[in-house]
């Protein structure tokens, strides 16, 4: 079994998307079974709240569900009990460095490290649009893909 942990900010954007689109694309390539799949954030902003409403819209409209995914905070067994730890951007990933006991450091990468993309951060589409939500689904779906390939090699 290999532990899948997707780190942002708050856990209400950004991290469930990945963890419902992850939990999505490893469903329809018949990886669940060796997967345990989770999201959590750096700060304790939106605990037990369900991701947001937007970004359980733009899913949707994708055929990808977050339901059931609550917001809470990362935690000092995470670093132990999760193989990779999947920070959506540079501020977070230095947050989850700091926190780290030593011994774990080598499980905490940016998630987009798995993408064929230019980019290395999903930005936080909180204060826009629909399209961030939209550009956070692209990025996440692709970041996806690449991830499952990287486990489908192990």
């Amino acid at each position: 079994m290999t532990a899948v942990l997707f780190v942002c900010m708050g856990n209400i954007c950004r991290s469930p998307t990945a963890e419902g689109v992850f939990r999505h694309h490893a469903e329809q390539s018949g990886l669940i079974e060796r997967l345990h799949i989770d999201s959590a954030g750096t700060h304790a902003y939106h605990v037990g709240e369900p991701a947001d409403h937007r970004a359980r819209a733009a899913a949707e409209r994708r055929g990808i569900s977050l339901q059931g995914i609550c917001a809470r905070r990362v935690s000092s067994d995470d670093y132990e009990r999760f193989d990779y730890i999947l920070a959506m951007d540079e501020d977070n990933l230095a947050r989850l460095r700091r926190d780290s006991p030593e011994e774990h450091l080598a499980k905490l990468r940016l998630f987009l490290e798995f993408a064929d993309t230019h980019e290395t951060e999903v930005p936080d589409p909180y204060y826009g649009g629909t399209a961030g939500f939209e550009h956070v689904l692209d990025l996440v779906e692709e970041a996806s893909r690449g991830l499952l390939e990287t486990l489908k090699r192990i």
